[in-house]
């Protein structure tokens, strides 16, 4: 080595430690954010739990697993996650059709496949395949997208949706939806399209409530006059309510909420676990709280901000929209503001696939940003 190499290797900085931790493709920000969002929700699933040791162990678990599948995801480059996207949502197709025929059925619904060990929910996959195939589609062709675009990303949104539907599940049929239409909008989507897609739903709107099953209408009407039911279809949102508004500014005290302790909440650890908490904490531990989701999906949008690959910008938006989305609706459900559709709280209600699911879309965007970084060097 001659002498100007040696001084130039000499005077080269010390890297930083986000780049050290860049280089093993882990997004530090995000990945900090991330372990902030799970240890509340363990913390606050020991209380909504009834304290259950047990239970918080499991989630501890499929904590783990959804680490490891993030920081495996995040080694792949984003040219192969953009190439495997297609053929994933394929698989995703072919598991829900499966599982119409031969899922575990449970209060009236088929929308797990049982493995034995574990069982899991392909809907909650294909949530996050639909907007990354759509991703992978629009990816080297002109945008704004035309008609012949908007008509392939329609289909592989409708049929995904629609087997969702038959199982019947009709909350993650308008989730997975939203998802691959959020692609098509941040693809550039003209207006008129838009509002052509607005017309069209409004038009069917009388069909698409006479095709709901007794329960899901009972929600919506639930929704709209939950007074109506005290005691039976409106008791839920009521006691959440009732719970959220207890909260007042500092809360009850952790393990002290009337309403989970006493039982008066249902489904306290999955969709209403956000009323637990709010009840507890009170509104200055929900700020806390919606700081930490807002940290993860302000750092998804910077991520997708600083791409100029199409299919990287489109994935990033898109996976970053629909963590927004679960935590909107969940928090919209519980608040009396959306009817009950049965959307967990990320990274705090009870719960393995979705769960999983949403760490491995993190992992996505880690391997976008890493990956980017390294190229840059």
């Amino acid at each position: 080595m001659d002498v100007k190499s040696t001084v130039s290797v000499a005077n080269r900085p010390e890297p930083t430690l986000t780049q050290r931790v860049s280089a093993l493709h882990i997004d530090l920000p995000l990945f900090l954010t991330l372990l902030m969002g799970c240890c509340l929700g363990l913390w606050v699933l020991y209380t909504a739990s009834g304290q259950s040791e047990s239970m918080v162990a499991r989630q501890a678990i499929r904590l783990g697993v959804g680490l490891i599948a993030m920081i495996v995801i995040a080694q792949i480059p984003p040219r192969w996650i953009r190439i495997g996207a297609p053929w994933g949502l394929g698989i995703g197709v072919i598991l829900l059709v499966i599982v119409i025929g031969l899922g575990h059925s449970s209060l009236g619904a088929r929308r797990w496949l049982s493995l034995g060990v574990v069982r899991f929910q392909p809907s909650e996959i294909v949530k996050i395949l639909v907007p990354l195939t759509l991703a992978s589609f629009l990816y080297a062709r002109p945008l704004p997208p035309r008609l012949f675009e908007i008509m392939v990303c329609a289909l592989l949104i409708a049929v995904p949706a629609g087997l969702v539907v038959i199982e019947p599940d009709f909350g993650s049929a308008v989730l997975i939806a939203v998802s691959g239409a959020t692609v098509l909008f941040f693809a550039g989507l003209r207006w008129r399209f838009i509002f052509a897609v607005i017309a069209l739903l409004l038009a069917a709107a009388p069909v698409v409530w006479f095709s709901l099953q007794n329960y899901q209408q009972a929600r919506v009407l639930t929704f709209l006059n939950p007074s109506r039911a005290p005691l039976g279809a409106g008791y839920h949102i009521l006691q959440s309510k009732i719970a959220i508004g207890s909260g007042g500014l500092f809360g009850q005290g952790w393990l002290d909420g009337s309403q989970a302790r006493l039982s008066f909440l249902p489904e306290a650890s999955t969709d209403f676990i956000f009323s637990v908490y709010a009840e507890e904490t009170g509104f200055l531990g929900v700020a806390g709280m919606l700081l930490i989701y807002l940290l993860i999906l302000g750092r998804g949008i910077v991520i997708a901000l600083n791409n100029s690959d199409t299919f990287e910008r489109l994935a990033a938006a898109s996976l970053s929209v629909v963590f927004f989305l679960y935590v909107f609706v969940n928090i919209a459900m519980v608040s009396g503001i959306l009817p009950v559709v049965g959307v967990p709280l990320p990274l705090v209600s009870y719960g393995g696939t979705s769960l999983v699911t949403l760490l491995a879309s993190f992992g996505v965007l880690m391997s976008i940003q890493t990956h980017r970084e390294l190229l840059s060097q």
